[in-house]
């Protein structure tokens, strides 16, 4: 007999961890996450969003432009409070400005310049062309 509660005891759904120590706003999207090989469990790939995490788990995935080494210290029974989420583990890399992903190549602008005139959007697709 297999009810909620002996599940819960032997572990919980990655999906649903992440999204109950709001690591995700939504489960849908953790479970996106997941499901494309983005999550890693004790350093093995996580393939599918039912793959059940277990206190004392280390989980290593990209959250924004930051790479996060969560250590799961209990598992959580609903969605609730951020101050209540933080119980639930420990932050082994902790995120900073230096440990953020460099930022993706692209056609940045200085903030208030609007959009590029037509004649500043020719000059754009040349270069990016590499055409002379």
């Amino acid at each position: 007999m297999t009810t909620a509660a002996s599940s819960d005891s032997n572990g919980q759904r990655v999906d649903k961890w992440l999204w109950r120590a709001r690591f995700f706003k939504t489960r849908t999207l953790a479970a996106k996450i997941c499901s494309g090989g983005r999550v890693r469990s004790g350093g093995a790939t996580v393939a599918k969003a039912h793959h059940l995490v277990r206190v004392g788990d280390v989980l290593t995935f990209a959250q924004g432009r930051y790479i996060r080494v969560i250590k799961v210290l209990a598992l959580g029974t609903r969605r609730g409070p951020a101050t209540e989420a933080r119980a639930l583990y420990e932050d082994l890399k902790p995120p900073e400005a230096s440990q953020a992903m460099p930022p993706s190549p692209g056609g940045r602008r200085p903030a208030g310049a609007g959009r590029p005139t037509k004649r500043e959007r020719r000059r754009i697709d040349h270069l990016r062309s590499g055409t002379e």
